[in-house]
């Protein structure tokens, strides 16, 4: 199956006018605001009224501050390259968003990142580093892509579009859904089981508007005191 801008908009509109019609639809319930997220790297903003952030920085990272259930959505619009670049570790050009799960910390995690440069593609990857915890410390070392049992051809983002990318883990399998249709679908390991089960998001060189919606999240367990910003890494 190959999933066409044209398809994906078709989608986009069934699934917004009927719940339940495409394929995985889901509504997490909880809307997630500036308050709920702990900003590690970049800045997010807010827009006024709304819970729908904007970001233009080369390399954003955060995390939800509560812990959810493995579950997490973000309905993006792209809005173009930001104004400078940014390589990763690795010293490739690289544009990108994504979800972070069992996010126990900087070296150790679950990344779904959607690629859009050099070429359009999801990639589910573990990042594994026992004994370090910060990015001071890890770096980019530790990445494992994960093969997946199902995944299909992704269209190329255009400044102006708008996807919904929503992960779901069941313990050990994610299924990760691109506007409500399954475009990933695979086992990470019982090795991620032993993290934490927060979630957050990632991106590397976009400027996007976006909202966040999680599964419930367990407010007394909120985790103020460890969010702390990192020093810019390139990771």
């Amino acid at each position: 199956m190959q999933l066409t801008p044209r398809y994906l908009r078709a989608v986009f509109v069934i699934s917004a006018a009927s719940v339940g019609v495409a394929s995985g639809t889901t509504i997490l319930p909880h809307g997630v605001s500036r308050a709920d997220l702990c900003v590690t790297e970049g800045t997010i903003d807010e827009l006024p009224a709304s819970h729908r952030f904007i970001v233009d920085s080369p390399k954003m990272r955060a995390f939800v501050r509560a812990e959810p259930v493995q579950s997490i959505e973000a309905r993006f619009t792209y809005l173009g390259a930001t104004s400078h670049d940014i390589p990763l570790g690795s010293g490739r050009m690289r544009r990108q968003f994504g979800l972070k799960l069992r996010a126990q910390d900087a070296c150790n995690l679950v990344y779904a990142m959607w690629r859009i440069e050099p070429e359009s593609t999801l990639v589910v990857s573990i990042k594994e580093n026992p004994g370090q915890h910060v990015s001071a410390e890890c770096g980019n070392l530790g990445y494992r892509n994960i093969k997946p049992q199902q995944a299909v051809r992704l269209p190329k983002w255009r400044p102006g579009d708008t996807h919904t990318l929503r992960a779901e883990m069941t313990r050990a399998d994610m299924n990760i859904y691109i506007d409500d249709t399954l475009a990933w679908q695979g086992t990470l390991g019982s090795e991620v089981l032993k993290w934490d089960e927060r979630v957050g998001i990632r991106s590397d060189n976009v400027r996007l508007q976006f909202e966040l919606r999680t599964g419930p999240l367990d407010q007394a367990n909120a985790r103020n005191q460890d969010c702390k910003s990192e020093p810019a890494t390139a990771e």
